[in-house]
């Protein structure tokens, strides 16, 4: 007699807790026909306010325990990695895990489109903090909404700029793109409220440099009066080879973004504030800035090192208190996927320590940022005339435990503030 195979209950029982997910939510669900398997089983189309939208991705569902990973999920590529990653509409991967009966998802097509066409993984990671259930229906699918949305509007600009310099616009960012008499491509990309600005240009290759206008204006303006150290590091127009209709555009850009900010920035270097820093909450906002990535790095890790050495749970006690954020954002999530499902990745963030890590140079790209996403709630820069403990604000998941003062008399007194 034919005998079922043994992952069709797990199977089903996923198709069926996803599919009454979404239609509890009221968003459409069309099933595709298992006669039919491309890697795909659910076309879903969003609504909002019990409006449809025209908002569809699809979504490859998986179920039991082979899916399970030791540090979350993982689904097979196989032969769907082009279709994933360059169909006209996302695909999502979702994992029904039998023995929690929850839900988990990644975007399949992010993920597959960051390696890029000449390393795509084998695996679609999947966090275990990406839970889908009814607490995070809302904000999956404002990112799911968003993610679809990338190829309309303005964001269609920005999507084809940043697949063709590598770069990661935010849809807030100040982009904008300049064609030269030779085809060369050069595009201006500056944050809101930010002095500085990154200069992306094709004939270097896309590396991106960092320019301010007095920077670019010293060729036109031959003598610059206060021009700090700060300065002196930036990209000139000289060492980028602009001529001068370009370093005229760049100018523009400058006015032009400086005129589109709100708040007190005035383009040409002076403090600006930024949103939710501590810092800025104060009568009096101290200046902000960039600083050296290695210098950053290399701070931050030390950081996380003294942490640990100083509590040696903290690591457990951070996962923990990731996993219960009820607001944690979508892209952090997306994020998580592939980097808790590496099994390197998590090895070498499991084993920090001042032993196995002098410096940011010691640990991989990956697990430094697994470990920052564990460890740092929020990282705050302030401007390079402050000392390195001040400019660079970590606020932990974990907060640091208050210090014990003593009165002298033998007696623990505790202060008045916190690290």
């Amino acid at each position: 007699m034919p005998k079922i195979a043994k992952g069709r209950r797990a199977g089903q029982a996923a198709v069926n807790a996803l599919r009454t997910l979404l239609e509890e939510h009221d968003h459409i669900v069309q099933e595709i026909s298992g006669q039919n398997d491309f890697g795909e089983d659910f076309y879903v189309t969003f609504t909002h306010n019990g409006d449809l939208t025209s908002d569809t991705i699809k979504i490859q569902v998986k179920g039991g325990k082979s899916f399970r990973r030791g540090n979350g999920y993982a689904v097979r590529v196989k032969q769907h990695g082009e279709t994933w990653a360059n169909g006209n509409i996302p695909v999502y991967c979702v994992v029904h895990d039998t023995a929690t009966k929850r839900l988990y998802w990644a975007n399949a097509t992010e993920q597959l489109r960051r390696s890029g066409p000449f390393n795509r993984p084998r695996f679609i990671g999947i966090s275990p903090n990406a839970v889908l259930d009814d607490r995070s229906m809302a904000s999956f699918v404002a990112q799911a909404r968003r993610y679809v949305g990338r190829y309309r509007g303005r964001q269609a600009v920005l999507t084809h700029l940043g697949e063709m310099s590598g770069a990661d616009f935010d849809p807030a960012d100040h982009v904008l793109h300049f064609v030269n008499g030779y085809d060369e491509d050069l595009i201006f990309w500056k944050r809101p409220g930010d002095a500085l600005a990154t200069l992306l240009h094709s004939a270097h290759d896309w590396e991106p440099h960092l320019v301010s206008l007095e920077s670019l204006m010293r060729s036109e303006i031959p003598a610059v009066a206060d021009m700090s150290e700060d300065d002196l590091d930036l990209s000139t127009a000289e060492e980028l080879e602009l001529s001068r209709s370009e370093i005229m555009w760049v100018a523009s850009c400058f006015i032009s973004t400086r005129q589109a900010d709100e708040g007190p920035d005035d383009g040409l270097g002076m403090p600006t504030e930024c949103e939710g820093c501590p810092s800025c909450t104060d009568e009096e906002p101290v200046e902000h800035a960039n600083i050296a990535v290695s210098v950053l790095h290399d701070y931050v890790i030390a950081r996380i090192i003294d942490r640990i050495e100083a509590e040696p749970d903290l690591l457990r006690r951070s996962i923990l208190a990731m996993r219960e954020e009820a607001e944690l954002q979508p892209d952090i999530i997306a994020e998580l996927g592939p980097l808790e499902t590496d099994p390197a990745v998590v090895r070498q963030v499991n084993g920090l320590s001042r032993a196995t890590v002098a410096t940011a140079d010691d640990i991989e790209p990956a697990a430094f940022k697994l470990a920052v996403l564990y460890f740092a709630h929020r990282i705050y820069i302030g401007g390079p005339s402050l000392p390195l403990d001040k400019q660079v604000r970590i606020i932990w998941r974990i907060p640091e435990p208050e210090p014990v003062a003593f009165d002298g008399a033998g007696n623990d007194e505790a202060p008045a503030w916190r690290t």
